[in-house]
């Protein structure tokens, strides 16, 4: 057993910090509140002067998939030969030994989404998991969490000499992939346990139904306003959930994304221009969306920003308007319900992961140092 104490703790469940004590047993947080009876033999760790916060969460990367520092040999995020891959999965491709794992945990990143990029139109599913382990299957906390798609200038830079050159193409290559599947689905449901009558077996299209049944979302990759609203068109179109990923026009259009009631993930946006439909990124957008209402993750994309920096994003969007207690949000509970594990993580509450971090003060400060990061309730950095 192991006890945080006194330290100033922003739960994220409720607004506001108190000065009090979290109290861990068997990787799972037991209790939290102030002066705690701790059970005798219980190792304790003083706070005392520190802020104390819930692991934070990132909901769209691609840590594991590019190898930091290898180039090709690493590259494992994207299937540049076909622009429909939906049966690809990212435990597949991810490795642990990745460095990145190890630079994010140590800023008091303890869980992301990561999966494949956005060079297809349907690149496959992504998972949600620790930053620490040595075998993916034992890191995740949820897969899949969501199949990838993609709208924009990527998959037109990407497959312009083979067969997308529009973004109309786009749109149309992803809503006859999603007919096939709904066929495919209907057939099978129609065939019961006649074998004779089941569909030729399709990888990607069995890969597409947990999509259209509603078990996971698509997660769509969205610079642009047209293509926001391209992504979802399509959803409402097939009756899907989904999740608005980079969102970088979003305070353009910030009146008409209040009423979709969708997550969305803005970022990266501590980068250059690199293309025209990033023209418009501004540190305003999560601020401005979350004032309307908006349920707002900020996200590096890394290694697009490298992940550490997660909380340093958070801190310039607070510079540039940015609440300070949605900015704490969009890198703790927002993502992890974008991801769908609110129940494990994001916040801290009793009954949830010990995913812990102890800063010597706020993390949109950069002054602030990660003291002490806990996942599952095991010390993984002591600074």
């Amino acid at each position: 057993m192991l006890c945080i104490k006194n330290g100033l703790i922003y739960t994220m469940a409720e607004k506001g910090p108190f000065k009090g004590d979290v109290l861990i047993e068997d990787g799972k947080i037991r209790r939290i509140g102030a002066d705690l009876e701790i059970p005798e033999g219980t190792e304790v760790i003083d706070a005392e002067g520190m802020e104390v916060y819930p692991g934070f969460v990132e909901a769209h990367c691609h840590t594991g998939l590019d190898g930091y520092g290898i180039g090709y040999e690493g590259r494992d995020y994207c299937e540049l030969n076909n622009l429909v891959t939906p049966q690809l999965r990212a435990i597949d491709g991810i490795n642990p030994f990745d460095p990145c794992f190890k630079h994010a945990r140590e800023a008091g990143v303890t869980c992301i989404g990561t999966g494949p990029g956005s060079a297809d139109v349907l690149g496959g599913t992504f998972a949600a998991v620790k930053t620490v382990g040595s075998r993916i299957d034992k890191m995740v906390v949820k897969y899949p969490v969501a199949m990838k798609c993609a709208f924009g200038e990527n998959p037109k830079n990407c497959y312009q000499d083979k067969g997308d050159t529009s973004r109309m193409t786009t749109a149309a290559l992803l809503r006859n992939e999603l007919f096939k599947a709904k066929a495919y689905m209907e057939k099978k449901e129609a065939a019961g346990d006649d074998v004779q009558k089941q569909p030729e077996f399709n990888l990607k299209l069995e890969s597409l139904i947990p999509v259209l049944k509603k078990e996971i979302p698509l997660k769509a990759h969205a610079h642009q306003a047209n293509d926001i609203f391209t992504a979802l068109r399509i959803a409402k179109e097939f009756g899907l959930d989904i999740t608005l990923e980079h969102v970088t026009e979003g305070h353009l259009i910030a009146d008409e994304l209040a009423g979709e009631h969708v997550p969305m993930a803005v970022g990266p946006t501590l980068t250059h221009a690199t293309k025209f439909e990033l023209q418009n990124k501004s540190w305003t957008t999560p601020g401005v969306l979350a004032s309307m209402g908006c349920q707002v993750s900020i996200i590096t994309d890394a290694p697009v920003i490298p992940q550490e920096f997660l909380p340093l994003c958070a801190g310039l969007a607070v510079k540039a308007g940015m609440d300070e207690f949605d900015a704490l949000k969009a890198i703790t509970i927002n993502p992890a319900k974008h991801l769908g594990i609110e129940d494990r993580v994001g916040s801290l509450e009793a009954g949830k992961d010990a995913d812990i971090v102890v800063m010597t003060g706020s993390p949109l400060k950069v002054e602030s140092l990660v003291k002490y990061v806990f996942v599952d309730g095991v010390m993984v950095h002591q600074n």
